[in-house]
């Protein structure tokens, strides 16, 4: 089963946890089933996502979160939060009376699953929806 670390019971919503049948084949403290799906748009599930234990309702392969939207990219500015990181967006914005163009940012919240990696200054795809 999942590790359970927060005080509330976790567990995925789409599975049953007590089967009725005894185990014989099985190992009380091993595995059990597990909810993954695919969420398409060229987005491969991690290999975590699939054999992990953490449970977490807002990740894309594992809960119950649908990506929508559109598809930003950007720098990951600040890791310093649970399971939240910082995501720096750098975009020109045109100034008509000059001519020019200048550099702007934007720092945007996104949740991170326990399936990603992350690192501070590491480039990463993410949805509307994930945020």
């Amino acid at each position: 089963m999942a590790e359970q670390t927060e005080k509330a019971f976790l567990k995925q919503p789409k599975v049953f946890l007590s089967s009725k049948k005894s185990g014989k084949g099985k190992r009380p403290g091993k595995g059990g089933n597990r909810f993954y799906k695919s969420i398409g748009l060229g987005f491969k599930t991690p290999r975590e996502a699939i054999e992990g234990t953490y449970i977490d309702k807002k990740c894309p392969f594992t809960g119950d979160v649908s990506i929508r939207g559109r598809i930003l990219s950007g720098t990951c500015h600040s890791a310093k939060m649970v399971r939240t990181i910082i995501v720096r967006r750098n975009y020109l914005h045109f100034v008509k009376k000059y001519q020019r163009y200048e550099k702007r940012h934007s720092n945007i919240p996104a949740h991170v699953s326990p399936c990603f990696r992350v690192k501070e200054g590491l480039c990463r795809r993410l949805s509307d929806s994930m945020c």
